[in-house]
């Protein structure tokens, strides 16, 4: 099955605007057999299911892992 290439993922924030943060495909799959993304700096990182389902992956000890408000393939 061909997967995106990237995903944003959308997180509430306290501030004005939501935060965005975009995750690129990697070579690895998770539990549930679908592709790992992560961001540029490989602290971000989610398994995407071919339905848009995300499981949040922790990249280091002691984190809390949001849940994307939103989760949605870029335009353009």
């Amino acid at each position: 099955m061909d997967y995106p290439e990237s995903y944003q993922l959308v997180f509430q924030a306290s501030a004005v605007e939501d935060d965005t943060v975009t995750v690129r495909r990697t070579e690895q799959s998770g539990a549930g057999g679908f592709p790992i993304y992560e961001d540029e700096t490989g602290i971000v990182r989610a398994e995407i299911s071919d339905r848009g389902e995300v499981r949040m992956l922790a990249s280091g000890g002691h984190q809390v892992l949001g849940t994307p408000l939103v989760v949605r393939e870029p335009s353009g």
